[in-house]
């Protein structure tokens, strides 16, 4: 009996694509890991209006509303956060130092502050670069934000749309 491999292979990534989803994602890592959650407080006020009121259909529920939200979003937040974490915490060491000391810290850090000073020893700015894309790379299957590229028609042999 012959055994079957299974073929795999990576996709292409639009690079510029993957670069700017994997940073959006890790920009809103950054805003829900440090800035804080505010609560939504139920309003005991009454409202008083001029104009005569009359029968929706609808019942609403302020109070239920607001529990939902202030329990809900806070553990949708922690949940992405963890999520990529956990991603980051699979990388390579090289990216993942890349990615902590760029992205995940609470202060804006610049790429040269990154190669020149967090690595031990400093590193080139085109090394930087390929240790990021890799990282990226990773994150964005990972995380499953990665971009494809799109085949050229002339490259595909399937119709291409007029």
């Amino acid at each position: 009996m012959k055994s079957k491999q299974l073929g795999f292979e990576l996709p292409e990534l639009d690079r510029k694509k993957t670069q700017a989803a994997v940073e959006a994602a890790l920009e809103k890592y950054r805003i829900f890991k440090f800035i804080t959650f505010e609560e939504r407080e139920a309003s005991t006020t009454a409202g008083y209006s001029d104009m005569p009121r009359s029968y929706t259909g609808t019942t609403t529920d302020q109070t239920a509303s607001i529990a939902i939200h202030n329990v809900d979003l806070p553990a949708q937040r922690r949940a992405f956060c963890e999520r990529v974490e956990r991603t980051v915490k699979r990388l390579h060491p090289k990216q993942r130092l890349l990615i902590e000391e760029k992205y995940m810290n609470e202060d804006y850090v610049l790429d040269y502050q990154v190669y020149k000073f967090k690595f031990n020893p400093p590193i080139s700015e085109m090394t930087y670069s390929r240790i990021r894309w890799r990282a990226f790379y990773q994150l964005a299957l990972a995380l499953d934000i990665a971009v494809e590229k799109e085949k050229d028609c002339q490259e595909s042999r399937t119709n291409c749309l007029e």
